[in-house]
């Protein structure tokens, strides 16, 4: 999935406080019930430093709860690196189940295929403000033509670099990957205190950038038929390269190699590292963080001097669990924690890239660190398998064990990736 940005012209935000409501439209839940009171509960995921999405989220809630009377909202915050556990459980356990869940738009497919998430296509076309949605983030809630969701937002990563180390150490942004591994080893040699990048063995999206620059691939094919690609030549290329900055030049792996997203910005935002490879949804926590006013971001870059590395189209989405009593109230609080209003409120607290084009052309203009991620955007991005059989491989982290096992010294690139891709074949060969 590629994630386009329009940007041709600025465009007003209409009627950005409306919350339209959508009446229940089929009976297509698992419950034969549709209370319209009582308690909804809703999974969000935690952040780092996820206060400020608290309290947009207080806001959406207290305004439902006002609108409607005798109804309470439960929200929890769950950890994104336990969610596979924690959703299974719910599908399986409808007693314990949310009523209304962000997830990432990696698992759509997956849990779709599990039965767990509630069709609301006839919803989402009656939603007066869907048709401003992103195209291809539209298509991250879709699954043969039926929609499981609304998009919450997109997001990319780039480059986080320490800007006062830099100038110090009479540094300029690296241009190539090449560079990027020189520049960390300089910082790293001059500043044995830091690490130069700071990178992750659990950090699977911040290592695919260095695969797909050098022309690897996940996975090939379509339709739901794919065979993984993570053991061709280009791949272990880009395999290699990732893996050859774990050491004590750069992250010594003792430190480094358990590590995964949310660590490695939490090190650049505590001041630990000369550079990180972060989201735009990264912003707030490294705002918070040390390095506040001492550091910029540029795209992370490719193997060619001036090209961008493909970056992932992630974003998360807000849905409806199949399970509900309350399918109506539920549908509704999930269109009003992904709207208008809701989306541009969590730009300003956590740098969320809106997923509407209209509200997305109105924050690029007004926030100038959108401008690195709308560039990564606009070079083009990979997206995972659309494959049920992804989230199996994600749960059970084939990739990141595959990359621990080169930075432990227990196997080579080529051996590794050829296990790698046999666990992955076998997964996609189980999903049909």
């Amino acid at each position: 999935m590629k994630l386009s940005v329009r940007f041709a012209g600025l465009t007003a935000i209409a009627a950005l406080l409306a919350t339209a409501c959508a009446p229940q439209t089929s009976g297509n839940s698992s419950s034969d019930k549709d209370e319209k009171t009582g308690a909804l509960r809703v999974w969000l995921f935690q952040e780092v430093g996820n206060t400020p999405k608290e309290k947009v989220v207080d806001s959406v809630v207290a305004d439902f709860e006002k609108a409607h009377k005798g109804t309470e909202v439960k929200v929890e915050y769950i950890p994104i690196e336990t969610r596979a556990q924690r959703v299974k459980a719910a599908f399986n356990d409808p007693a314990s189940a949310p009523d209304v869940m962000e997830y990432g738009n990696t698992d759509t497919a997956g849990y779709v295929k599990d039965g767990g998430l509630l069709d609301v296509t006839k919803d989402f076309g009656d939603w007066s403000e869907a048709k401003d949605t992103d195209p291809t983030a539209k298509q991250s809630v879709t699954v043969d033509g039926k929609m499981y969701g609304a998009p919450f937002y997109v997001g990319v990563r780039a480059l986080y670099y320490r800007t006062d180390v830099f100038e110090e150490l009479g540094l300029k942004p690296p241009k190539t990957m090449d560079e990027l591994a020189s520049t960390a080893r300089a910082i790293r040699a001059a500043k044995p205190d830091l690490y130069g990048l700071v990178v992750g063995g659990a950090y699977t999206y911040g290592a695919m950038p260095f695969v797909w620059a050098n022309g690897g691939e996940l996975a090939n094919g379509k339709g739901g038929s794919y065979a993984s690609g993570i053991d061709s030549p280009e791949a272990q290329k880009g395999i290699e390269a990732y893996t050859s900055l774990f050491g004590d030049d750069n992250c010594p792996a003792a430190k480094c190699a358990g590590m995964g997203g949310n660590d490695t910005v939490s090190a650049f935002a505590a001041g630990k590292a000369g550079m990180a490879i972060g989201g735009d949804f990264s912003h707030t926590a490294v705002e918070a963080g040390k390095v506040k006013g001492k550091y910029a971001v540029v795209p992370l870059p490719g193997v060619k001097s001036g090209s961008i590395a493909p970056a992932f189209a992630g974003g998360n989405n807000i849905g409806v669990l199949k399970s509900t009593s309350h399918r109506t109230l539920a549908v509704e609080l999930m269109e009003q924690l992904a709207s208008k209003k809701t989306q541009t409120e969590l730009f300003g607290a956590m740098g969320f890239l809106p997923t509407f084009t209209d509200v997305r052309q109105q924050v690029a203009t007004e926030e100038p660190f959108v401008k690195p991620f709308v560039q990564t955007l606009s070079a083009g991005t990979k997206f995972v398998p659309a494959s049920p059989a992804w989230a199996q491989i994600d749960s059970s982290l084939v990739l990141p064990t595959m990359f621990q096992e080169v930075i432990a010294g227990k196997k080579d690139v080529p051996a590794a990736s050829e296990a790698a891709a046999k666990k992955m074949n076998t997964a996609f060969g189980s999903a049909g």
